[in-house]
Order: structure tokens, then sequence, then C-alpha cells
């Protein structure tokens, strides 16, 4: 079966040569999405607002696969400061209330200071509860 390549129109895809999502059978790999509000190329300073574009960003994804975010089954958050996860804590209650993917947080650097969180997900296609 082929793969489908999903591109968020983000110059960082182009620059880079990755999609923001590939979709293998059932199965849809998300790119770690940042807080970019892509169609202005745009970032907010507050974490908790980065957060919810993630999650946005990565429903556009999901939603272009066929797929969705109830449909996620694992999910890695990525902050250069580990103590404030927490405030990202209210946009993944609001994405994740009926997935409740297995989740992992790692505190890293980001490829830009003003990243304050990245957000991965694999999702399966016809999983949702």
């Amino acid at each position: 079966m082929p793969r489908q390549f999903i591109s968020s129109g983000s110059t960082f895809e182009t620059q880079m040569g990755y999609s923001r999502a590939v979709v293998a059978g059932d199965w849809v790999f998300v790119s770690g999405t940042t807080g970019y509000d892509y169609s202005a190329m745009t970032i907010s300073d507050d974490l908790a607002e980065q957060t919810a574009q993630c999650f946005a960003n990565i429903a556009a994804a999901l939603a272009e696969a066929g797929s969705s975010l109830d449909e996620v089954v694992r999910v890695t958050y990525v902050l250069p400061d580990g103590s404030a996860f927490e405030e990202c804590w209210p946009a993944m209650r609001a994405a994740f209330s009926v997935a409740k993917p297995a989740a992992m947080m790692i505190e890293a650097g980001l490829s830009s200071p003003a990243m304050k969180v990245e957000i991965e997900v694999t999702a399966l296609k016809g999983s949702s509860a």
C-alpha cells in the first residue's frame, strides 16, 4: 500500500524535507508539531496558547488523513522547560478527553527559542471509542 504524504504548507517541511504527517495503511504518523500558526508563520509567546495551536495543527493533519484527535494512541510532548508542563494540561485534556493516549514528556531543547512545546502523535484510523 503506498504512503500518503500530508503537508501543512509550512516552509519548514520544504526546507528540511519532511511531511507533517504520513499515512501508512490505517496508521497516521504526525511529525513533531510546534505552536506556529502556519497561515501567518507566527507563534505566540504563551505556552498554553502554543499548546492549543499545536493541537489545532495536529487536528488539521489528522483530518486530512481521515482521522482525528479521538484516534490518537500515542503522544510525545517535548518542552525545553519541563517544569512548565502543567501549563499544557488544559489543552491536553481538551484534545484527548476521548482518546486518552499513551503519553510521554521529554525535556529537551527545541530548534528555536520561540518554541515552548513540540508535540508528536500516532493515530490508528477506526480506533476511536
